[in-house]
């Protein structure tokens, strides 16, 4: 198990706030862009691992049993679980309350109202079943959580040619169908939301604007010790394009 971010600090920005619009967008900024491409080197570098196959744990969005998430002012004073210390920053912007939980007790934490908000992916309020207590919803996708299944670099290159070439493949092909399966079941769960009675707002428009604002003028800065800043305008380039 290798986690990114200590090795290598601008791998942080994968978990920026609505800057990548898929999985695919994301893992190409990493193999494509210059910017990307050298902190992925970095990272496989310094782990001495190849990447295999990606195995997602799915697109993160926001959810709560406040009240209905129809922009960034009805933010204020939620009650919200951070998981990530990336998630902290836009949660201080919002003027939200955050309180750091493991997975495991988010459930009990809804429960008593120690937590109102969270962020997660559809697939886990139904898999531990805090939609029991969730009934709002906000898209879009705020940022795409991956995770990949690596192999010993020097190990990797011991084998043969063809045996290189078949383990890439069939990890290219169930990556493929992970990533595909993740998002579909997300959609599923939401689904599933709206028919329990659970409302998804989508932010567009002017509390977009607002809200994309509000990450550039307070939220970046305060993430500035956690990449470096010509990463991110790289970063946010590539996803404009």
């Amino acid at each position: 198990m290798v986690s990114f971010p200590p090795i290598n600090k601008n791998f942080n920005v994968a978990s920026y706030p609505g800057l990548f619009s898929s999985y695919e967008q994301q893992r190409n900024f990493f193999k494509e862009s210059d910017a990307g491409s050298k902190i992925w080197d970095d990272l496989t570098t310094k782990s001495n691992s190849k990447l295999i196959m990606y195995n997602p744990v799915g697109p993160v969005m926001t959810f709560s049993s406040a009240r209905e998430l129809t922009g960034v002012d009805v933010m204020k004073g939620l009650k919200a679980r951070a998981l990530l210390k990336s998630e902290r920053p836009m949660w201080d912007a919002f003027e939200a309350n955050t309180v750091s939980l493991p997975t495991g007790e988010v459930y009990t934490a809804l429960q008593t109202g120690m937590i109102d908000t969270i962020n997660s992916p559809p697939g886990s309020i139904e898999a531990y079943s805090w939609w029991e207590y969730l009934n709002y919803a906000q898209k879009p996708y705020q940022y795409f959580a991956d995770a990949y299944i690596m192999a010993n670099k020097d190990w990797f290159d011991s084998l043969p040619a063809d045996l290189q070439e078949l383990v890439m493949e069939v990890g290219a092909e169930v990556g493929e169908l992970a990533t595909n399966t993740i998002l579909d079941a997300g959609e599923s769960t939401l689904t599933k939301f709206v028919e329990r009675g659970g409302i998804v707002t989508t932010l567009s428009g002017a509390e977009k604007a607002k809200f994309d604002a509000m990450m550039t003028e307070k939220v970046m800065p305060a993430m500035a010790d956690m990449f470096d800043k010509d990463v991110l305008l790289a970063a946010e380039a590539y996803a404009k394009k």
